[in-house]
C-alpha cells in the first residue's frame, strides 16, 4: 500500500510513518520545513517538501501519483493564530482532497477532533473556537469531494508509549485522554481495513484492544 501523509513531521504522523513502513507499506510524508526531512526518513518513510498553505492542488497531485490513500494529520500547531487554523486545518485539508481527486486516490483519512459538533463555549478563546470550526469545516468540505472519507476524532492527546487499548465508536464517546501512539496505531489499522471507509469515529483511551476495536466498527 502506498500512503501519503500530510503533516508528515507531526507527532502522530511520525509514529504512523514508522508503523506503516515497519509493515512494508510505501510511505511518503509531506513536510513544510526542509529541516524536518531527516526525522521523517528516519521512520522509513520518504519525505517530500511542500507547503500546503501556498501550493496548488495540481502540484500536490503530482506527489500523490499511485497512492492508495492519503492521511491528513497536519495542523497549524500550538501558538498559531485563528487565521492559520483556517488556512491549515481546513484549507490544507481541502487542498489535499482536491489533489487526491485529481490523482485518483480512492481513500482519505482525516484526523479531526472531538467537540466539533458542538458550538464552542463562549469562554473557550478565539483560537480554540477557530480550531474546532476549521476541523468541522474540513470534515464537511472534504466530504463533498469525490473521494471516500474516513474521519477519526481523537480525544485529548497524551504522550507515552500507548496502551494498545482504546474506545472507538460513533461520535458521542466520553472524553478520555488517548496516547498519540494509540492514535497512530488506530490509523494504521483503519488503513488496513477498507470496511471502515466512510465512517466518522471518536477515539478515546479505553479497554478494547485496537484490533478488536477496529473489527467492531467494521462490522457495523
Amino acid at each position: 500500500m502506498r500512503v501519503v501523509i500530510a503533516g508528515g513531521h507531526g507527532k502522530i504522523a511520525l509514529r504512523l510513518e514508522r508503523l506503516l513502513a515497519g509493515r512494508g507499506d510505501e510511505v511518503v510524508g509531506l513536510v513544510r520545513n526542509p529541516d524536518h526531512v531527516g526525522e521523517v526518513t528516519d521512520t522509513g518513510a520518504r519525505a517530500e517538501v511542500i507547503d500546503l498553505e501556498s501550493s496548488t492542488a495540481g502540484t500536490v497531485a503530482e506527489l500523490l501519483a499511485d497512492a492508495d490513500a492519503v492521511v491528513f494529520a497536519a495542523g497549524a500547531g500550538p501558538g498559531s493564530t485563528a487565521e492559520r487554523k483556517d488556512t491549515v486545518d481546513r484549507g490544507a485539508a481541502v487542498l489535499l482532497a482536491d489533489a487526491a481527486v485529481s490523482a485518483r486516490v480512492p481513500r482519505y483519512l482525516l484526523v479531526s477532533s472531538t467537540g466539533v459538533d458542538q458550538e464552542p463555549a463562549p469562554d473557550a478563546g478565539e483560537v480554540w473556537r477557530a480550531y474546532l470550526r476549521a476541523k468541522k469545516a474540513a470534515e464537511v468540505e472534504v466530504g463533498q469531494r469525490d473521494i471516500t472519507l474516513t474521519v477519526l476524532r481523537p480525544g485529548p492527546l497524551a504522550e507515552g508509549d500507548g496502551a494498545g487499548r482504546v474506545a472507538l465508536g460513533p461520535p458521542g464517546l466520553a472524553r478520555v485522554e488517548v496516547a498519540r501512539q494509540d492514535v497512530a496505531a488506530v490509523l494504521a489499522a483503519l488503513l488496513a481495513e477498507p470496511a471502515t471507509d466512510g465512517l466518522v469515529l471518536d477515539l478515546m483511551g479505553g479497554d478494547t484492544p485496537i484490533g478488536d476495536a477496529v473489527a467492531s466498527v467494521s462490522a457495523r
